[in-house]
């Protein structure tokens, strides 16, 4: 009677007639069904006591583990359901439900490698399971196995034409691998059969950035935010494009659209007091300036805590453990913690990214002056003196990558084969290139014409240490690249065709590093060109030296 109420569509009446069943013979079958039923009201903590005192009667069934693991996650106890499929499995390997629903909440939590195995399970039962196919898409792509991902989207996509997510799919795949006109039309495609499909709009609208067609970009960005006007993602999207081309009194205070979203950086606590963005007073006020992206955009930005000082506050910054050394000493800062420190009582705080909108920072108000950052010790300076040897030919410090889980990676970093071929000018070439690649590793210790004394980088002090007995800095676009400009080190930074937002477009000088000089990528989107442009530059630039007394015989004028 119970199930014909549930089938009837009559849950309290089918709980009544269960429930009296369970009272004359407390069957594991029963509890489940009551669990179901429990689960279809939304009472989900009644329907856990139920599945749990199911399992205590048979524990050996793997249905029941999975079941269970299904009201978990209704409750938000991930990690307990997780546990739960894992029993599931290990008392029937086979099991679908429990690979599939484990697999999910792996991925959402970023744990693409075992979200893959969980899916390759469920094809090996399912074959031709066209949402097990995009999920495994979805899990390879996470870890940047791009050419995989998009064979998975394709044949999900011939087995299920209609499914639309699939169509958004390939274009990101194309997108993450650099097809951006193919990716567009799949983006066209899920647009076509669903005019409000936002996700497929933002993505288009990257697309449109980096083929550079910037008015398309931002019409479609608009259309996301007439659709859905809280969409903080298009906000941070416009907010990029918007400092790209310069329009910095939008760019700055958009972006600060990602507070309110699943943009929040993770490294950034969540506090009781408030946030400053420069309308209060701050004279005789603490502020604590914490960091909320990476590394470079801190060097960057690190440049408006002496402004803050000098209105009155007292600034406690915080930053990753790398940057700690350098920073301790830096202009205007009364105490410097790493973010693994207990935080000492401040009265409001501020994002070291959102200094630039705190202050309200113009194109032409960009507090330019360098160096900023504290120079290296006499014993830092001596000890890599006396690593590097005879300074008597241009020394030149090299870095060919970055973050290698960047979303923009293979846009940005180069392979060192590519860079060595400006290793046959008449120069010391030095390596700053932390944590490199295995192939470029291999062509490293290879390589009689690049010093490599990274061992001793053991942070950014060190690093701005050997810096600071360098002559110029070739770089692509990461961290160090603004530790050298910080520091008033010449600097070339090489540029995908559409660059980071804070290096704008078609200009070969940077407004935040004035002695930096950027190559870009043309429309050809290649690096050889680019490199051989930085080649042409150095010989010029060596055979226009004596032999040098001082490094600053080099300094850019």
């Amino acid at each position: 009677m119970g199930v014909l109420a549930l089938r009837a569509e009559q849950p309290d009446l089918a709980v009544e007639w269960i429930a009296r069943a369970i009272r004359r013979d407390p069957q594991p079958r029963y509890l489940s069904t009551l669990g179901n039923t429990l689960q279809i009201q939304r009472r989900f903590e009644e329907a856990l006591k139920a599945f749990d005192k199911a399992i205590q009667l048979k524990p050996d069934d793997a249905k029941l583990w999975s079941s269970l693991g299904k009201v978990l996650i209704d409750l938000g106890q991930v990690t307990e359901a997780l546990q739960s499929f894992e029993q599931a499995l290990t008392l029937d390997p086979r099991n679908w439900d429990a690979a599939d629903r484990s697999g999910y909440l792996l991925y959402q939590q970023g744990r693409f490698e075992e979200a893959l195995k969980q899916y390759d399970l469920c094809l090996e039962l399912h074959p031709n399971n066209a949402l097990a196919l995009q999920m495994r898409a979805a899990s390879l792509q996470g870890l940047q196995r791009f050419e995989e991902s998009l064979a998975d989207n394709l044949r999900s996509h011939e087995l299920a034409p209609d499914n639309i997510e699939t169509l958004n799919n390939i274009g990101d795949v194309l997108r993450a691998l650099g097809r951006y006109e193919e990716a567009m039309t799949w983006f066209d495609r899920a647009i076509a059969r669903r005019p409000s499909f936002v996700l497929a709009l933002i993505n288009k609208g990257s697309a449109l950035v980096q083929l550079r067609r910037l008015d398309e970009a931002i019409g479609t960005l608009r259309q996301v935010k007439a659709l859905d006007p809280g969409n903080a993602e298009a906000d941070w999207n416009l907010s990029l494009l918007e400092l790209l081309i310069g329009d910095f009194e939008s760019g700055w205070a958009r972006r600060e659209a990602r507070w309110n979203s699943k943009l929040c950086p993770d490294v950034y606590p969540k506090f009781a007091e408030p946030m400053w963005l420069g309308v209060e007073p701050v004279e005789g006020r603490t502020i604590l300036v914490h960091v909320d992206e990476g590394l470079g955009d801190t060097i960057q930005f690190v440049r408006y805590v002496p402004m803050l000082a000098e209105r009155g506050a007292r600034v406690i910054l915080v930053v990753a453990k790398a940057l700690h050394s350098l920073l301790s000493k830096f202009s205007g800062v009364s105490e410097c913690l790493v973010v693994t420190d207990k935080l000492p009582p401040f009265d409001m705080h501020c994002p070291i990214c959102s200094l630039p909108f705190a202050f309200r920072t113009r194109l032409d108000r960009i507090p330019a002056a360098t160096p900023y950052l504290p120079g290296p010790t006499p014993e830092q300076r001596k000890a890599w003196e006396d690593r590097l040897g005879p300074h008597d030919r241009l020394r030149v410090g090299l870095v060919w990558s970055g973050n290698p889980s960047h979303a923009n990676d293979l846009n940005r970093s180069i392979p060192l084969q590519m860079l060595s071929r400006i290793l046959d000018v008449d120069a010391s070439f030095v390596s700053l290139q932390k944590d490199p690649r295995s192939a470029d590793k291999a062509l490293l210790e290879r390589c009689a014409d690049l010093v490599d004394l990274t061992t001793h980088l053991t942070d950014f002090a060190e690093t701005a240490a050997l810096v600071s007995c360098l002559d110029l800095v070739i770089t692509v676009d990461t961290s160090v690249a603004h530790l050298a400009g910080a520091l008033g080190c010449p600097t070339w930074i090489l540029l995908p065709y559409v660059p980071d937002y804070r290096w704008m477009l078609d200009r070969d000088d940077s407004p935040w590093y004035p002695t930096v000089r950027l190559f870009r990528q043309t429309a050809s989107r290649e690096y050889h060109s680019v490199i051989e442009l930085v080649r042409n530059e150095l010989l010029a630039l060596v055979s226009s030296q004596c032999l040098p007394n001082s490094p600053t015989i080099f300094m850019r004028t």
